[in-house]
Parts: structure tokens; sequence; C-alpha cells
């Protein structure tokens, strides 16, 4: 199987992108180790879209690793979708919207290229598991992927992508010890090897 990792981790600010860097790291090393062909792409690094949408295309999934900043992806991570995105209109990612002329009211969101195809994502926080799933704490009490990484998800979807699974890191700033990363970095392999296992034994 052939996977495309995109590591949005971007350097900015006090960010230097550099815990996106390991997580990235540690896909790579466990999916090679696994028999996956992988390529990689630094959302930091300068960039042809239309290579980039021929990555999109030769993948069978797509790994997306970024920090949330202010409740978004990165900007250099929107840029990098929007100009991707755009360069796979009619070219692999998606045809259309989906309607049709005569009845614009249903089939948003269908006119995607990308079926058959999988989609993987991680995020880092600052913020504590906590915050999602206390009562009265900041979240209100919504997941990670049904709260601010809706429309992430709905984006992938619109492309006719499947999602096949996330992994959230959680309070990487303030807590960042290494016993933590440690225990992250256990968690997280350990996750991704069942994840991706299971997938090839649907291929």
């Amino acid at each position: 199987m052939n996977i495309f990792i995109i590591n949005g981790g971007q350097e900015f600010a006090h960010s230097g992108g550099s815990f996106n860097t390991t997580i990235t790291n540690w896909t790579e090393q466990t999916l090679v180790k696994n028999g996956f062909k992988i390529r990689v792409t630094n959302v930091n690094d300068a960039f042809d879209a239309m290579v980039e949408a021929e990555n999109f295309k030769w993948a069978d999934i797509i790994v997306y690793h970024f920090p949330v900043w202010w409740f978004q992806v990165p900007n250099r991570l929107k840029l990098y979708i929007d100009e991707v995105f755009t360069a796979g209109h009619n070219n692999g990612i998606y045809r259309s919207d989906g309607r049709s002329r005569k009845n614009p009211a249903i089939n948003y969101g269908t006119g995607g290229l990308m079926h058959g195809k999988k989609y993987f994502v991680t995020s880092s926080w600052n913020a504590p598991d906590t915050a999602f799933t206390m009562e009265g704490e900041f979240f209100d009490q919504h997941s990670v992927d049904e709260g601010v990484l809706f429309g992430f998800h709905k984006m992938n979807q619109f492309a006719g992508l499947e999602s096949i699974g996330s992994f959230h890191f959680h309070d990487m700033e303030k807590g960042a010890t290494q016993e933590r990363v440690d225990n992250y970095e256990k968690e997280y392999k350990a996750y991704l090897e069942e994840v991706f296992y299971f997938e090839t034994q649907l291929s």
C-alpha cells in the first residue's frame, strides 16, 4: 500500500514544528518497518501544487500531522490544502460539489474523485484531554473530531476520502515531559500498527 504523509508542523513564532516532525518520523518508521511504501511532504518546504496532487493520486492512504493553532490548522497547511486541492480539480481529487443544475438542493459534497482512498489524522494540542471530556470545561464535552476538526473531516469527505482513525496528543506545551512523550510514542505506534494492519487485511 502507498502512504502519503503530510507534516503540517509549521515553523512560526515560538513554534519550531519539532513535535510534529517527531510524530512524522514515528509514522514513517513504523509503516516502513511494516512494508508500506512512503512519500513525505513538509509544508514548510516550497512545493509544486501539481506534484502534490499527484502524491494524493498515488496514495492509498493520506496521513495528516498538524498542531492546532487558534482552533484551526496552521496557516501554511491551509495554504497547502487550498493550492493542492485546487490543482486536483478534475485531476484526481474532486470534480464538482456533486449537485446537478436540475436539482441543486441535494447531493452537495458528492463530487469527490478519491473514493476508495482513505485518510488518517493526528493533531497536537496545548489543551489537556479533560478540556474535551469534563462537564463545564472549555469544549463543552465535544470531542476533537466532532468539534474543532469537524470541518477538516468534511473537507476530506468532500474529496471522497474515508477516515480510518485519528490520534490526538494533548497537553504538549505545559505538560510535555519526556515521560509523557515516551508514553505517547508507545501508545501511538501501537495504535498506528493496529489501524494499518486492519487496512492490509481489507485490501
